[in-house]
C-alpha cells in the first residue's frame, strides 16, 4: 500500500505540467510537506470537462454514488489488478485518472525516493461527490501494484508510478483497448535509479507508522 508520502520540494521544482497550471491561489497555498497522511489535502494534476488542471483533493476516495460522505470506507489505495471491476473505482478508472506529485513515499519508517532527487508521479483516481445542497467534495486514491525487489522486503504492495511525458496519455478518458494499453504502466517499476533512506530526523516520527 501507500499510506504516507512526501512532497518536500519548492514550488519551482514541481513537475512542469503541474506547475504551469497552478494559479495564484494554488501557489500561495502550496507548502513543502515531509509527511502527507490520509485524509489530508493533496495536490494533483487531473483532467475534467474543461481540460487539464491543477487541483487540491482530499486523500481517501468517496464514490460519486455514495449517499453520505461521512459514512462508509474512504479507500486511500486501489489495487491495480482489480480496479476495473470494483464498483468504487471502475468509473474513475475509465474517466478520472489523475497524477499526484511526490518526492518520496514511506513504508515502515523508511523513505523511498529517486536517486536524482527529482519528483515523480503517483498514479491516482479521483471522484467528485455532489451533495443535494450543491456542495462538492473532490477526493482521490492512489493505485498500488506488487512490489519490486527494493520494496518487497518491507511491504507486499507499492504505489504505481507514471513516467514523465505520459501525463496526458494517462489522464485521457479511455475504454476497452485504450484502457488495456495503459495496463503495462501498472506493473512493478524498475528499482534502478531509486534508493531506500532512513532519515535520522524522521526516525521518531515514523517509527509508529
Amino acid at each position: 500500500m501507500c499510506g504516507r508520502f512526501a512532497l518536500s520540494i519548492p514550488v519551482g521544482d514541481l513537475p512542469h505540467p503541474l506547475r504551469e497550471r497552478m494559479d495564484a491561489e494554488h501557489q500561495r497555498r502550496y507548502a513543502p510537506r515531509e509527511l502527507i497522511c490520509p485524509g489530508e489535502p493533496v495536490l494533483a494534476l487531473r483532467r475534467d470537462q474543461t481540460g487539464t488542471e491543477a487541483a487540491l483533493m482530499l486523500w481517501g476516495l468517496i464514490p460519486s454514488w455514495s449517499k453520505d460522505p461521512t459514512n462508509g470506507p474512504r479507500p486511500i489505495n486501489a489495487r491495480s489488478e482489480t480496479v476495473a471491476e470494483k464498483a468504487s473505482f471502475r468509473g474513475a478508472w475509465r474517466h478520472r485518472r489523475c497524477l499526484i506529485p511526490a518526492s518520496a513515499f514511506l513504508e515502515k519508517g523508511r523513505r523511498f525516493r529517486r536517486v536524482d532527487g527529482q519528483p515523480f508521479w503517483l498514479a491516482g483516481l479521483w471522484e467528485r461527490w455532489l451533495g443535494s445542497d450543491g456542495s462538492e467534495v473532490d477526493t482521490c486514491t492512489i493505485l498500488t501494484t506488487t512490489p519490486n525487489v527494493l520494496v518487497k522486503p518491507l511491504h507486499p504492495r507499492m504505489p504505481v508510478t507514471i513516467p514523465q511525458g505520459l501525463e496526458e496519455a494517462w489522464m485521457a478518458p479511455a475504454d476497452g483497448h485504450q484502457l488495456r494499453a495503459l495496463e503495462p504502466l501498472l506493473n512493478p517499476w524498475d528499482p534502478s535509479g531509486w534508493r531506500l533512506e532512513e532519515p535520522e530526523s524522521l526516525q521518531g516520527q515514523l517509527s509508529l507508522l
